[in-house]
């Protein structure tokens, strides 16, 4: 490692940093955002230009009329039966996760064309992904977890076999700087001490959930069991949307952008980012129920397929994926 001295000093070695830097990335996105909005003449916020002046506008950060119509008639579905569908606060923000995943996921939905997706899962190889027979947005189950109350655990995507049966959940993941952390320990509530040897010391296991006896039943015990501090104050979301996943016999997958150093990039040949740091303290029974996959593989399969050549490029154009020759090598260097 280089030492600071005479010759060099802590911003100049900054600029060696051989990883990606976040600012860079989140940048771009903004840039190209807010040129594809001044592009549709879309109105903006006032001091945001990457950002719908108003909520209700969320269907023009929707690329594809059909994709916002099948939006908003599953929300109204839901609504009548008294079911909820969630539209995330920003989902007016270009840099909206859930607005990405509807951009990216929604046509292979409102086409019934699967094979994008089935082809970059089996590269992973995954197991049963030619199985895939349906998609939805915002899945969830109650029961799993006993969450009688409030907002329950919720899955970004979720693809299901011949029999209706979910096989695939997927997080998907853009400009958020980690997973969602324990709301009771960013209260003051808790001190974040571990509770693997009492669970009662834990607010949401003393009030029903059941995080904590399904860690214990998949084995995560065990490998947590001399930490001190508690894996959820900062890893809360990622190990309950797994757990979800295991319980319901199913592979957890995330979906996020390689350009990112947050969650899964790959920088000469090293693995970095929380899904690969995570992935290596699991325990070794569930490694193989777990993958990521990026928004650049997507693409490039839905490309392959010649069926979409009406929207890809308007979605490289929105995330600022469409010069090749910059999106890879721009993000190494602050």
């Amino acid at each position: 490692m280089p030492q600071i001295g005479k010759n060099i000093n802590s911003r100049q070695l900054a600029r060696k940093w051989p990883f990606l830097r976040y600012e860079k990335f989140e940048e771009t996105l903004r840039k190209a955002a807010s040129e594809w909005f001044k592009e549709k003449s879309f109105k903006t916020h006032p001091r945001n230009s990457y950002c719908l002046a108003n909520w209700d506008d969320w269907e023009k950060n929707i690329i594809l009329d059909e994709v916002a119509g099948y939006i908003r008639k599953v929300k109204n579905d839901c609504e009548q039966k008294r079911k909820p569908f969630p539209l995330h606060k920003y989902i007016h923000h270009a840099l909206s996760s859930q607005a990405m995943a509807f951009n990216l996921i929604g046509p292979l939905i409102t086409r019934k064309d699967y094979e994008p997706i089935v082809s970059v899962l089996q590269t992973k190889g995954l197991p049963n992904s030619n199985d895939i027979f349906s998609a939805s947005f915002e899945y969830e189950d109650r029961d799993i977890f006993n969450e009688d109350s409030g907002q329950p655990t919720s899955i970004d995507i979720v693809l299901k076999n011949n029999n209706g049966r979910p096989i695939i959940f997927i997080e998907s993941k853009l400009v958020e700087r980690g997973f969602g952390g324990c709301s009771v320990f960013a209260g003051g509530d808790c001190n974040g001490q571990n509770p693997i040897n009492n669970y009662d010391y834990c607010f949401l296991h003393f009030i029903g959930r059941k995080y904590w006896v399904l860690m214990d039943k998949h084995g995560f015990s065990e490998i947590l069991r001399n930490e001190k501090l508690c894996i959820f104050v900062e890893y809360y979301q990622f190990f309950r949307e797994l757990l979800f996943s295991i319980e319901k016999g199913g592979v957890f997958v995330l979906l996020s952008d390689e350009r990112s150093p947050v969650f899964h990039c790959k920088v000469n040949g090293i693995e970095r980012g929380k899904m690969a740091f995570l992935t290596n303290i699991l325990p070794k029974q569930h490694k193989d129920r777990i993958m990521s996959i990026s928004i650049q593989e997507m693409v490039e399969a839905i490309r392959r397929t010649n069926r979409h050549t009406d929207w890809i490029n308007e979605f490289e154009k929105k995330y600022g994926l469409h010069n090749r020759s910059l999106q890879r090598t721009a993000y190494r260097h602050p």
